[in-house]
């Protein structure tokens, strides 16, 4: 029997569905993956706001407007960075990749933590209370923020579990301290304490974000925030990471829950073309001009070249990439950033000659490339990555091995997952960190370039082996993002779990 009109009226309205604020760290590399989450948040039935200043929610409109068209409640919160006081911060730069100086870094950070007071008061003004806040390891201060609304947070880490895993073994064993009294010179080497698998590390290649001179209040909030928080969200799988996941979960002491790889959201070419800073003009047609010229190659025969949006290459070190990728003899497509472009007038000049010698064979993309579509060709067979983690993931997600190239941060233990772990990275040989402005000597040579392009794109029992796993994993990676896999069940129980607020719920896997 239909409910009369009586009836209907005295039935009580359905519950809203849970609204989680998602508060992005302002660098390319943590803010993608938590738009990827977001909008599989909303494409689940939630609501989700993410929270930038006005410049990186320019750079985020044209997947939160492809969100929009299928109707998904996906929306962006813009907080302009306070302007009240003088911190030295130049005017104007409202992410990581915009600093042109390193001690500008901690300044922006500091900027940052001043969006409390404002994000405090948009939350306040909501009809509702907010599900629960995710805001990235990094963004302490919002801990505050929920601990003053009664508010769960959740804090997204956007490391592999095997360095997130080494870094809290370090806190919580003291192996911290123990690296900051040794000797700078980097050869003395330690064992990571509590790990499934033996890891050896130097002063150089520790673990630990904020860990250079001056950082250390930060540092300290950080781990603060870490310990207070409800949970982790982080971006991995269970297949990918499980031994390290239990192990990273049992030692946090709270659920830790794997969402990834969150890349594999995007799953048509608009979705993949609309990922990242995609505010600067002419995106659209470079993105038609690369799918072309992979189109025209052979299936696992192109070499992609990307080092994240934060390391920069000096001319030297620009010049001997190109040399090595040309002296490789494979198909290559590298991606020079804007700025080491335009750093003297000879390198774009060299880059045309470049151009020029490997017509039809290389192709430079200047500024930015949609990554995640070029990864996800059947023409691309190897990456050379700097092992930041997305590009890691992304690259594995595609079933392609990687030749590894870390440059700071959590990217040498990414390298050690991803060489000695999974199998399917070649070393390219660094052993000691360059930090974003500081490469005046070359790290790596042409030859280096073309050893390990060789090995990794060449014929052997080793290299069809990384193959090999690398496609594995790849395919294991889809299981999980798909109904009844790891990651899709976790991201159900996650949303269950907040739907009434301050829900425990553990995941699965």
């Amino acid at each position: 029997m239909a409910p009369t009109e009586e009836s209907a009226a005295a039935m009580p309205a359905p519950p809203p569905p849970p609204h989680f604020v998602i508060v992005p760290l302002v660098a390319q590399g943590h803010t993608i993956p938590m738009v990827d989450l977001a909008r599989l948040l909303a494409e689940r039935g939630a609501r989700a706001s993410l929270v930038t200043t006005p410049l990186n929610g320019a750079r985020l409109r044209g997947a939160v407007e492809q969100a929009a068209r299928t109707k998904l409640s996906l929306e962006i919160v813009e907080l302009p960075l306070p302007t009240d006081t003088d911190d030295g911060l130049p005017p104007g730069i409202e992410n990581m990749d915009m600093v042109t100086d390193n001690g500008h870094f901690l300044l922006l950070f500091n900027a940052v933590q001043r969006l409390a007071g404002p994000l405090e008061a948009y939350l306040r003004a909501l009809a509702q209370r907010p599900s629960c806040i995710i805001s990235d390891w990094c963004n302490a201060w919002t801990a505050g923020v929920a601990r003053s609304l009664g508010v769960p947070r959740l804090f997204f880490h956007g490391p592999s579990c095997f360095y997130s895993l080494c870094d809290l073994n370090g806190i919580d064993h003291g192996l911290h301290e123990l690296l900051t009294a040794a000797a700078d010179d980097g050869q003395e080497r330690f064992v990571v304490p509590g790990m499934p698998v033996h890891v050896e590390v130097t002063k150089a290649t520790a673990p630990g974000f904020f860990n250079s001179p001056g950082w250390e209040t930060l540092r300290t909030e950080c781990v603060e925030a870490m310990r207070t928080a409800d949970g982790a969200v982080v971006n991995s799988f269970v297949d990918l990471e499980g031994q390290f996941v239990s192990c990273y979960e049992a030692a946090l002491g709270k659920p830790v829950w794997t969402l990834g790889p969150l890349c594999l959201s995007n799953r048509d070419v608009e979705a993949m073309a609309s990922r990242g800073d995609t505010s600067s003009p002419g995106c659209r047609q470079l993105q038609s001009v690369v799918t072309a010229w992979l189109d025209a190659k052979d299936t696992d025969s192109v070499v992609f070249v990307s080092f994240g949006s934060l390391a920069q290459k000096l001319p030297k070190q620009l010049f001997e990439v190109g040399h090595g990728l040309e002296d490789s003899g494979r198909p290559f497509l590298w991606v020079v950033k804007e700025a080491e472009a335009s750093a003297a007038p000879e390198v774009e000049e060299w880059l045309a000659a470049l151009e020029a010698r490997t017509a039809g064979r290389g192709l430079v993309v200047r500024g930015w490339a949609p990554q995640l579509a070029i990864l996800s060709h059947q023409a691309v067979g190897g990456f050379v990555t700097h092992c930041g983690w997305n590009s890691l993931l992304e690259s594995v997600a595609h079933g392609v091995p990687v030749v590894t190239w870390p440059h700071f941060g959590d990217q040498f233990l990414n390298e050690r997952l991803a060489v000695d772990v999974l199998g399917v990275g070649v070393p390219v040989g660094v052993t000691a960190p360059v930090m974003v402005f500081d490469d005046e000597n070359v790290a790596v040579a042409r030859g280096d370039i073309v050893r390990a392009v060789s090995a990794l794109m060449g014929d052997g029992e080793e290299a069809d082996e990384r193959r090999r796993k690398a496609k594995e994993y790849g395919e294991k990676a889809h299981v999980a993002m798909e109904k009844g896999g790891s990651s899709y069940e976790n991201l159900t129980q996650l949303i269950e779990s907040f739907r009434q607020s301050g829900g425990k719920k553990r995941p699965f896997g």
